[in-house]
């Protein structure tokens, strides 16, 4: 079985055999709610690739020790994957960032599409925005990643050119694409960005935008996926052709 895995502030300079603390609220749960005893091996991250394994010491209401048994520290893997997911109904949001946590992906910027039905201006945005983050926390745990991802601020539209102009690769999903994106290659470091659209697809203005930004519109085949779905099947298709997984 795998051992739970908790998230700390840095690990920066933690060496085999010393003492690492964990307060707040990732200590509560842990000795509050899932009853962390000493003794007990634990993984714990900072999400910048480092991770120490060892046993519980200590613990106290909202605090726990760890000595150091291990230390490992990833290198970040290339190249790096970016998702732009536009904003869409409900709870799909948080969908989204999860399963894209889960598959790698390095950073997620939510965008304001001109056809998001979704709307983040003000306590809202800043609640879904802090949604979004948790989503990516816990999911990064769960798949026990060392390097966390990133969730950005919510982009505009321009800010998507911008960062598509920066991109190695930056792709485009459309369902009236001509390209598929099983013909692409993919390069082995820098930037890949993924661009998914809203529940009612891109405008005609933004895509061409984006392509004229250097994107390539590309479909993922007969089948239209959701926006909370898409980003995923997409950089599963173009990880499995890189040395991330294995390629």
């Amino acid at each position: 079985m795998s051992l739970p895995v908790h998230l700390v502030p840095t690990l920066a300079g933690v060496s085999v055999g010393a003492g690492v603390t964990v307060e707040g609220d990732e200590a509560h749960h842990a000795v509050a709610v899932r009853r962390l005893r000493v003794g007990e091996q634990v993984v714990l991250t900072d999400g910048a690739g480092r991770s120490v394994t060892g046993a519980v010491t200590e613990t106290g209401k909202r605090v726990f020790t760890v000595e150091a048994a291990s230390v490992e520290e990833v290198v970040r893997p290339q190249p790096s994957f970016v998702v732009v997911q536009a904003l869409p109904k409900g709870d799909r949001g948080e969908l989204a960032v999860e399963v894209l946590t889960e598959v790698g992906v390095d950073r997620i910027v939510p965008w304001a599409a001109s056809r998001s039905v979704a709307v983040w201006k003000g306590e809202r945005a800043t609640k879904s925005l802090a949604r979004w983050r948790s989503t990516a926390r816990e999911a990064a745990k769960q798949s026990r990643r060392s390097w966390h991802p990133a969730v950005a601020e919510l982009a505009t539209t321009a800010d998507v050119a911008a960062l598509v102009a920066s991109a190695d690769l930056a792709v485009v999903l459309h369902e009236q694409a001509s390209i598929p994106l099983a013909g692409l290659s993919v390069p082995p470091a820098g930037v890949v960005v993924v661009v998914v659209g809203p529940e009612g697809g891109l405008s005609p203005d933004e895509v061409a935008l984006l392509v004229a930004a250097g994107a390539v519109s590309v479909r993922l085949g007969a089948e239209v996926l959701r926006t909370s779905t898409a980003g995923v099947a997409a950089c599963a298709a173009l990880l499995a052709r890189t040395a991330r997984w294995g390629a």
